[in-house]
């Protein structure tokens, strides 16, 4: 390829001397969009593009969510946040900052706030196919698209999706993939939700934060990643009613976490914990087997628990679990 056909869109782009440089071409499809029933916003995303996670996707717990990609300026993630969290509407963030940008012919931007307030912009310079459309509490946009179908594809499967805000978000962006995608193919992914409301805590108020850096399948892998959130989410919810003194409605998260990803053996080991040491110990054991056929090192890890307070500091209970761990010629303790 000659890379100096990109310089009149770098051109275009330039910034004063002294200002923070622009960053990469990020062409990509996104959905920003806001839960009616939870209050959760969110920004998802693709692109063609390597690590399109921390340069497209922004949001805060009680503020907005912003997607800003095409000839990107990153400034428009954060400074919408702020224009947002100040009290402005979606729409007015969006215009003072598009006002302000003296090369804004190139950007692609949206923006939804914590009322459900929804406001795009589509440059006239962004590469064909690019555009976008506004819903109920949504947006979606692209650019550089095989076709024009890819953003009224992602509005239509959003409307119709049932389930949560990742789950809708999702059957968007795959939906964007069906109608033909992005023109170059495919490369990365991210997703990001936030409460409705602020703790003061952002690391507490993110619901999901996950990314695809690099895959020949970026949306397929978000999808693992999103039943890998799910299921971490249900094991830190046991954990917390454990502590509560809750074991019956610890051991249903537990469950929830095990029956979600049957392939992560941690899981299934804290599930077996938790059986065991709750009243449970016939299906403990049981799954206790599992486990130490699968991966040998959790047979070590149980007298270490009980060292510490998280398992009975019982040898007779110590030892029935650790009779679970299979045995051959080379194992007869």
């Amino acid at each position: 390829m000659d890379w100096s056909l990109l310089l009149p869109l770098t051109a275009a782009i330039a910034v004063p001397q002294g200002a923070a440089a622009p960053a990469p071409l990020v062409h990509t499809y996104s959905i920003v969009a806001r839960d009616p029933e939870t209050g959760q916003m969110g920004v998802a995303v693709q692109s063609h593009y390597f690590s399109v996670g921390p340069i497209v996707p922004w949001a805060e717990a009680g503020v907005g969510a912003v997607a800003t990609q095409s000839l990107v300026l990153v400034d428009y993630g954060p400074n919408g946040l702020d224009l947002m969290r100040e009290g402005k509407t979606a729409q007015e963030a969006l215009d003072q900052l598009v006002a302000a940008d003296p090369h804004n012919e190139g950007r692609q931007v949206a923006m939804i706030d914590a009322k459900g307030n929804v406001a795009a912009y589509t440059g006239p310079k962004c590469i064909p196919d690019a555009g976008h459309q506004t819903g109920a509490q949504y947006s979606v946009q692209a650019n550089l698209m095989a076709n024009d179908r890819v953003w009224p594809a992602m509005a239509e499967a959003f409307e119709k999706a049932k389930g949560d805000l990742a789950e809708r978000m999702m059957q968007a962006l795959e939906a964007a993939e069906r109608a033909g995608g992005d023109i170059r193919g495919k490369q990365s992914a991210a997703i990001l939700i936030v409460k409705a409301e602020s703790t003061g805590k952002p690391w507490a108020d993110r619901v999901m934060d996950l990314r695809v850096e690099d895959s020949e399948d970026p949306l397929k892998e978000l999808r693992r990643l999103i039943r890998l959130r799910r299921a971490y989410n249900h094991e830190d919810a046991g954990d917390a009613f454990i502590a509560a003194g809750k074991p019956e409605e610890a051991m249903r998260e537990y469950e929830q976490a095990a029956k979600l990803a049957p392939d992560i053996t941690e899981l299934q080991f804290w599930a077996a914990v938790g059986m065991y040491t709750n009243g449970r110990e016939k299906e403990g054991l049981a799954l206790f087997r599992e486990v130490f056929a699968r991966e040998r090192r959790w047979v070590d890890l149980i007298p270490r628990l009980a060292q510490v307070g998280l398992f009975p500091d019982d040898p007779k209970r110590i030892e029935e679990v650790l009779d679970q761990r299979p045995r051959g010629r080379l194992n007869r303790r």
